[in-house]
């Protein structure tokens, strides 16, 4: 799995953050997406396909 985000179609809505904790954060100064981890573990999957599907501007994509 990779995980690829779209910094320019964050909202800073900080659904994946709550989602994810371990693959993404937000940056202090604006809130705009973090990825920590382009290939998360395979455990973290079904959080991260959640964190995807929750982001209300569509920024996150993921790659099989």
């Amino acid at each position: 799995m990779k995980v690829v985000v779209d910094e320019e179609k964050c909202v800073a809505a900080g659904q994946c953050v709550a989602a994810a904790m371990d693959v993404f954060d937000q940056r202090d100064e604006d809130g705009i997406v973090v990825l920590l981890s382009e290939n998360p573990s395979p455990e973290l999957a079904d959080d991260v396909r959640n964190a995807a599907a929750v982001c209300p501007a569509l920024a996150i994509h993921i790659e099989d």
